[in-house]
């Protein structure tokens, strides 16, 4: 009787898990080959279905379709390809290519997101659209409502194209361009170079350049790709050369630039940065870009006829964007200060730019009598003061082409926070001496709230004077302070409305006698002088002091003494109309003959003052000599003698007077004015 063995259980396990390995390597390569040799334009009219009508709009793959699956991207290669835009859209198509590879990841495909790291076109014809309620050409999918262009944005990260041309329009953001392409495999590194045509925040736009063929949008951890352009946008020249990161975002720039223009305050235009007005500019440096923060750095160039210096880092990524920074003038021009205080810059900073268009003047203005006013009425810009904020520091060393005010040098904290404007702590060298303070200008609300406070300090006369500086007097310091408070939308008319007090005053010196005696229309003092030369006289001291209320500057104290003469003045200013109506009383101290000491006035316009004397007195004694010169002409003579009645000033007494506003309102305004000193 025999018996049967059976197999080991072992042997028989193994031997069906080689069966089930083998069945699945079998199935899996006869996928691979399926997808492989599949015929993938087979499904060119489903695609072409499926995806019109998840988008609204037409798309079509028109000869041919291929795919190359991977287990994370697939590779798709369309030859011919018409993408619609929306029916709302300026260009009818979004892309259109005569081929098109596009790598797209599958795993997000299921979250609907469209992630595309690599984008190749050749000779593209694209459309871009933004309206302001947000609708995009390239959002892809249709909103609830059926309307194309609110769904989906694909996130791409390589763009590589050989041509063809792209147009882009934001009506809402000023924004209508067209960029053509050109492909040179000659050109080495940057061998794709574009001209770009249109307009940008509603300003004439064209540029030029050169770039990599291959475009980084949003892909990180890749190389940076080289650029270079040639921009002009309005009265703005931009060249830049240096290499990019990602261009949706403009981050990863590091590139040396050079921008030049009539007006550096164009720029907020152009780029949201609120910069000063400035006389004609050109500025080189290095600008870099990390995430939400350009810096320019070792800027040099100038601002008219000043020299300018420095580093600026601008940071857009808190609900408020900073401008931060120091700037410096090694000289600074005084033709330049113009336009940071609304008024045109003068010809010669106009024109000191080579290659930009001058401006209009301060000359040509005042020449076609388009404005006749001295103080500057050009408007606030209070959306510039509220679309940042700002810290910067500004240096002159030197100023020079001071002409009636003997500028020095110049300090300045330029501060800017919801939309107030600090400038504190202020500092000039003026006349050998200082003026220190601060100004506020509160551009929350319209008319803004402006506030002066200024203390000036050890003012030397002669240097204040040049006309007495050119007879060798030696005159004294002048100290004094002005505290004005008030609304408005111009210098102008916040001068116009503003109340407070101003006060100056200075001690002894030496002064021109002939000066003081033309000035006192001593007839016979005058031709001595002239026969055994001029000599000096001290000067006491002289005060004034003005309360201004709204706008008007009353003379409170008006007091000019010398060992020769008392002159005291009453009258006042108008900041509102700019008009000037002032009497100065001589009181002489010795005794003259050919003496016509009547009143003197100021009278006239800021900008076309006219000294004079006041008519009727000076009539009066002229009629009184007629008549006794036709009893004896040696009594003629005696009806000008003057018997010199004037008393020494008591300058301690009218410095006290001057620090005491009278009115209320300006004595409040003072106070106003001098809160932004702390």
């Amino acid at each position: 009787m025999s018996t049967s063995t059976p197999a080991p259980s072992g042997r028989a396990g193994g031997t069906w898990v080689r069966r089930v390995l083998i069945a699945i390597a079998v199935l899996l390569a006869v996928m691979v080959l399926v997808v492989i040799f599949f015929p993938w334009d087979l499904l060119r009219g489903p695609i072409n279905r499926y995806v019109s009508d998840k988008t609204g709009r037409r798309f079509e793959i028109t000869r041919h379709l291929d795919v190359k699956p991977g287990l994370r991207t697939a590779r798709i290669t369309l030859d011919g390809i018409e993408f619609e835009n929306p029916k709302w859209a300026r260009e009818p198509l979004l892309v259109g290519a005569e081929r098109a590879e596009i790598d797209i990841r599958l795993w997000p495909l299921l979250r609907k997101e469209v992630v595309i790291p690599r984008l190749v076109l050749n000779a593209p014809t694209i459309g871009l659209q933004m309206e302001e309620d947000g609708r995009k050409t390239w959002a892809l999918e249709k909103n609830d409502h059926g309307e194309a262009g609110s769904g989906t944005t694909p996130k791409i990260g390589l763009l590589q194209v050989d041509g063809g041309h792209l147009d882009f329009l934001a009506k809402h953001q000023g924004v209508d361009m067209r960029v053509d392409f050109a492909f040179d495999t000659a050109k080495g590194d940057m061998p794709l170079s574009y001209q770009m045509k249109g307009r940008y925040q509603s300003q004439a736009l064209s540029a030029q350049g050169r770039t990599g063929n291959v475009l980084l949008l949003t892909e990180a951890g890749i190389p940076p790709f080289p650029f270079e352009i040639h921009a002009t946008a309005g009265a703005t020249r931009l060249d830049a050369t240096g290499s990019m990161a990602a261009l949706t975002e403009l981050d990863g720039v590091d590139a040396k630039v050079r921008v030049k223009g009539r007006n550096l305050g164009d720029l907020y235009r152009l780029i949201g940065v609120a910069l000063p007005d400035t006389s004609p500019y050109q500025i080189e440096g290095r600008l870099l870009k990390t995430g939400n923060t350009w810096q320019a750095q070792q800027l040099a160039g100038k601002l008219g006829l000043s020299d300018i210096g420095g580093e600026l880092r601008f940071a857009k990524g808190s609900a408020r964007p900073k401008l931060s920074g120091t700037l410096t003038s090694k000289v600074m021009d005084m033709d330049d200060l113009g336009p940071l205080i609304g008024l045109p810059p003068t010809e010669r900073s106009a024109k000191a730019v080579e290659g930009v268009e001058a401006p209009a003047t301060l000359e040509k203005s005042r020449r076609r009598g388009a404005d006749v006013r001295v103080l500057p009425t050009a408007p606030l810009d209070f959306e510039r003061l509220r679309a940042m904020d700002a810290d910067v520091r500004y240096t002159a060393e030197r100023i020079r082409n001071v002409r009636e005010v003997p500028l020095q040098r110049g300090s300045v904290q330029v501060a800017l926070k919801e939309g107030v404007l600090d400038l504190k702590p202020l500092d000039l060298g003026v006349a050998g001496g200082s003026i220190q303070g601060a100004v506020r200008i509160d551009g929350s609300s319209n008319p803004a709230d402006i506030r002066m406070a200024l203390d000036m300090k050890a003012l030397q006369l002669n240097q204040l004077i040049p006309k007495v500086e050119s007879t060798k007097s030696s005159l004294g310091r002048l100290d004094g302070r002005i505290n004005l408070a008030g609304q408005g939308t111009t210098v102008a008319n916040w001068l116009g409305s503003a109340s407070g007090d101003i006060a100056a005053m200075t001690g002894r010196g030496q002064f021109s006698n002939l000066l003081l005696e033309v000035a006192g229309l001593d007839g016979g003092e005058v031709i001595e002088f002239l026969l055994r030369g001029d000599k000096n006289v001290r000067m006491r001291c002289a005060a004034l002091a003005f309360d201004v209320n709204k706008g008007v500057m009353n003379g409170r104290t008006l007091i000019f003494d010398t060992d020769d003469t008392l002159f005291t003045g009453t009258g006042q200013a108008s900041l509102k109309d700019e008009s000037l109506d002032f009497v100065i009383r001589p009181q002489p101290k010795d005794k003259s003959i050919l003496s016509l000491r009547t009143p003197l006035t100021i009278r006239g316009h800021f900008g076309d003052p006219r000294p004079g004397v006041e008519a009727v007195p000076l009539i009066a004694r002229g009629a009184a000599a007629l008549a006794l010169g036709a009893i004896n002409p040696l009594l003629a003579l005696a009806a000008t003698v003057e018997t010199g009645p004037g008393e020494d000033a008591d300058c301690g007494a009218a410095l006290a007077e001057a620090g005491k506003p009278e009115s209320s309102e300006a004595a409040r305004a003072a106070d106003k004015a001098k809160a932004v000193r702390r």
